[in-house]
């Protein structure tokens, strides 16, 4: 009786095992559960893909054109599943292009698998598969068109192609994926600042704008153009007083200093470091530390219809320095009032706004900024610095929706270890480890021997 209750149990715990099994195969196929235990979830959607998926309001078409053939297609399936993960009225179609290979020809597609998405109407198209290529396709599709971005050039200002250490090129071609395309503005070769033109940038010209560039500027401001004005701690007279005055600010003497720049390992005390900022649609949410080499404090000087909000400030141990230093010597610069010189806490970038005397815009918004070498060649990949200039392009082009997208990049890309904690690793691999597995096998065959 006892074997009979013994073979019963067996089989009634085979049919259970069976129909457990057979349940949780039919609750897979019903329902799917993902989750992603790497380190900052680097095997799913970034939390920057997530927040471009949030400001897409409507459904968005995805059609790829893959041959049928291999495997092409189920790769390019499981890759737009992730987005579908997160945007349900996301969708992925299929067209062969050996079917019709003059529309092919026609819609430009050369590459087996190329990716075209729809939205509202609008369309870009991937020949890449990657989740930055698709980002950068789907931020497009959100700003609804390429930006125009023009740089007053001729003048020796910072070049938005250029490779050199003070110009721009890294950080414009970062954003020209976003969907802004650079172009320069010559006052020698035109009058005026060109209709259809998103965004005008007068980065830090060395010598002094011809009358008739300044005059075009300050038309242009006047008649509700957006503008980002880079400038530097000079005594040159630049031509650009018209264009201070009609934004109602101008640039104090002297250069920014902050002495609390050498507890953080800074042997110039011309270079300013942010680590919180004012309250501004530009900054919030912003934690990121930002750098700044040379800075010229500002501050408005008459009241006028602007708006002035401040997001750049230095600290309460900053001031403006009047006296020339030089880094090859030891530092003795000191605070003098005396001189005329101010105490901080001082500001040194604003972002303006106002009613727009253009009837086309509804609100005009201006950033001046005393330093333009923090989105150069050389700096741009100092701390938060890229991740601010792009929140200052999206708030200057009015693509609020796109101001407090998450920073990009990795956040464990560089492994900082001592030299110290590097032997303690390379002795602990090569000596450690092997003479512990070592003691392990050799307890393992004593007891085994015993038994």
């Amino acid at each position: 009786m006892t074997r009979l209750f013994r073979h019963l149990n067996s089989w009634l715990f085979a049919v259970a095992l069976l129909l457990g099994a057979g349940a949780l195969g039919y609750l897979t196929m019903r329902y799917e559960f993902a989750t992603d235990w790497t380190y900052g979830g680097r095997a799913s959607l970034s939390t920057e893909t997530r927040a471009v998926l949030a400001t897409l309001g409507g459904p968005v078409e995805i059609v790829s054109y893959a041959s049928p053939q291999g495997d092409l297609r189920n790769t390019i399936s499981l890759f737009v599943q992730r987005y579908q993960r997160v945007k349900n009225d996301l969708s992925l179609r299929f067209v062969d292009p050996q079917q019709d290979p003059a529309a092919m020809r026609e819609l430009g597609i050369t590459v087996d698998g190329a990716l075209i998405i729809h939205y509202l109407g609008r369309e870009q198209r991937l020949d890449e598969l990657s989740e930055r290529s698709m980002t950068n396709g789907l931020e497009r599709l959100a700003r609804g068109g390429e930006r125009i971005v023009a740089f007053v050039s001729g003048d020796g200002e910072r070049r938005a192609d250029g490779k050199g250490n003070a110009d721009l090129g890294t950080f414009m071609a970062q954003l020209e994926g976003r969907g802004m395309r650079a172009v320069p503005l010559n006052f020698s070769q035109v009058n005026a600042v060109p209709q259809h033109t998103d965004l005008v940038v007068l980065a830090s010209p060395e010598l002094a704008l011809p009358d008739a560039a300044a005059k075009a500027l300050t038309d242009y401001v006047a008649n509700g153009g957006n503008l980002l004005w880079l400038t530097e701690p000079s005594n040159d007279d630049l031509h650009l007083q018209s264009l201070a005055d009609a934004l109602s600010v101008r640039v104090l003497p002297g250069v920014l200093v902050d002495g609390q720049g050498a507890a953080l390992g800074l042997h110039d005390p011309r270079m300013i470091t942010l680590g919180s900022y004012p309250v501004n649609p530009i900054t919030r949410g912003l934690t990121l530390t930002t750098l700044f080499p040379q800075v010229s404090a500002l501050a408005v000087s008459a009241r006028s219809d602007w708006t002035v909000m401040p997001f750049l400030r230095s600290s309460a141990q900053s001031w403006t320095e009047f006296k020339p230093i030089d880094n090859a010597q030891s530092s003795t610069v000191q605070y003098d009032a005396s001189l005329g010189e101010l105490k901080g806490p001082l500001d040194f970038a604003f972002a303006m706004t106002r009613l727009s005397p253009s009837p086309d815009k509804k609100e005009q918004r201006v950033v001046l900024i005393g330093d333009g070498d923090f989105l150069s060649n050389t700096f741009l990949g100092n701390g938060g610095n890229r991740a601010l200039g792009e929140r200052i392009f999206d708030w200057l082009l009015g693509d609020d929706a796109l101001v407090n997208l998450p920073p990009r990049g990795a956040p464990d890309r560089v492994l900082q270890i001592s030299q110290a904690q590097l032997s303690g690793v390379t002795l602990g691999f090569l000596v450690v480890l092997p003479l512990l597995l070592l003691g392990i096998g050799g307890w393992i065959t004593w007891r085994r021997r015993r038994a």
